[in-house]
């Protein structure tokens, strides 16, 4: 069986969208487009992605907004990967992780 680490790399890799169960503020299920997985400042390995839809304390976003969002790996659970796909990376990413992510385990080009 496939760690979550691995199963969010395969969604990366074939751009597949990912549906997932996320414990925090706003509990529940979260669709994204997955974009990198790598570790923080805090040494916290996180999910950077575009959040689609679902449950999310900052859903119902303000005009002019980017929907990013990192997801603790910790935090996740019942994760699909969806059939749908996605074209690429969407603006503002930054494939060397920029300033906040290092240790990169795997990322869109």
């Amino acid at each position: 069986m496939a760690t979550i680490q691995e199963t969010l790399c395969a969604a990366i890799d074939s751009k597949n969208l990912v549906k997932f169960y996320y414990e925090d503020e706003a509990p529940g299920y979260r669709t994204v487009e997955p974009h990198m997985v790598a570790y923080t400042s805090k040494k916290h390995l996180v999910l950077l992605a575009w959040l689609l839809g679902g449950a999310s304390e900052s859903q119902g976003h303000k005009p002019g907004r980017k929907p990013w969002r990192q997801y603790l790996l910790s935090d996740t659970s019942d994760i699909t990967v969806l059939p749908d796909k996605f074209t690429g990376p969407r603006p503002g990413y930054k494939p060397n992780g920029g300033k906040i992510f290092h240790n990169i385990q795997c990322a869109l080009p």
